[in-house]
């Protein structure tokens, strides 16, 4: 066991935080030896175990990230981008492996976290799944092969108490849309839409979101022409699937040299 390497998960009592205990534990190829939440949540000093209600691990929940990371080969971080931008830090001062499923991240967040991944291994994306990243690259050669007689809309599905619109993901593939057609999103990008808001600009990519109930995750992505509509598709039904992929990726990150990687490199997926 101890030959296998150690990951720390943050934001440990929260449902992806839940997912990614239980991924581990399932897990042949990794061990959890820490486990971290905000200071003055209920679960600090409790046996995480405990905490779930479920027999005692030995792991007893923190504060101090630093000395939870100081024992780890990786991280597992979906938190906040507050939270992210300073465990990006501490998990480079210990060398570990820093895995990032936190959305919402600013340019501000992204300098801090690029930063970090001079001295070792980020590996950052707005959504872990297999299908979502072979839906990026799908809507990148479409996109490319399809002009602007198309017109680019990202329609995206999460539960009610998701925080931050649009997802990751949904700005994942409609950054994929731009790189196909050769444009820098921000300079193309229709967010939201309410009132009297004109025609759609030609060449332009929007985004929809939707919050309700407890959806996990939906992404389409509608190049739709006169005449015709082309609509690639990923649907998620259990959050699990982002918590082994991320595991996945912490596993992938051991040995890699310092640097900031996606799940593309982690799953040897071609960018063409």
């Amino acid at each position: 066991m101890t030959d296998l390497p150690g990951i720390v998960v943050t934001g440990v009592s929260g449902r992806m935080g839940r997912m990614l205990v239980q991924a581990i534990a399932d897990s042949d190829q990794a061990h959890l030896v820490g486990a971290v939440e905000r200071s003055g949540h209920e679960w600090i000093g409790q046996d995480l175990g405990t905490a779930m209600g479920q027999g005692a691990t030995g792991v007893v929940v923190t504060d101090d990230p630093l000395e939870a990371f100081r024992h780890a080969q990786a991280v597992i971080d979906f938190t906040s981008p507050a939270a992210t931008v300073g465990f990006a830090a501490l998990a480079a001062q210990a060398r570990a492996v820093h895995v990032i499923g936190t959305t919402g991240l600013s340019d501000t967040d992204l300098e801090a976290i690029k930063a970090a991944a001079r001295h070792a291994v980020i590996v950052r994306a707005g959504n872990m799944s297999l299908g979502v990243n072979l839906l990026v690259q799908l809507t990148k050669r479409v996109a490319a092969a399809l002009d602007e007689d198309f017109d680019i809309e990202v329609i995206e599905a999460h539960h009610n108490r998701k925080v931050d619109a649009p997802s990751g993901t949904a700005l994942m593939l409609g950054e994929a849309a731009a790189i196909g057609r050769g444009v820098r999103l921000e300079d193309v990008r229709d967010a939201a839409r309410e009132g009297m808001t004109g025609a759609r600009a030609r060449g332009h990519i929007g985004f929809s979101a939707i919050r309700g109930g407890d959806i996990v995750g939906e992404h389409d992505v509608m190049f739709a022409a006169a005449g015709e509509r082309v609509i690639l598709r990923h649907v998620a039904t259990d959050r699990a699937v982002f918590a082994r992929g991320a595991l996945k990726a912490a596993l992938w990150g051991q040995g890699r040299h310092p640097g900031e990687y996606d799940m593309v490199d982690v799953l040897g997926l071609s960018a063409h």
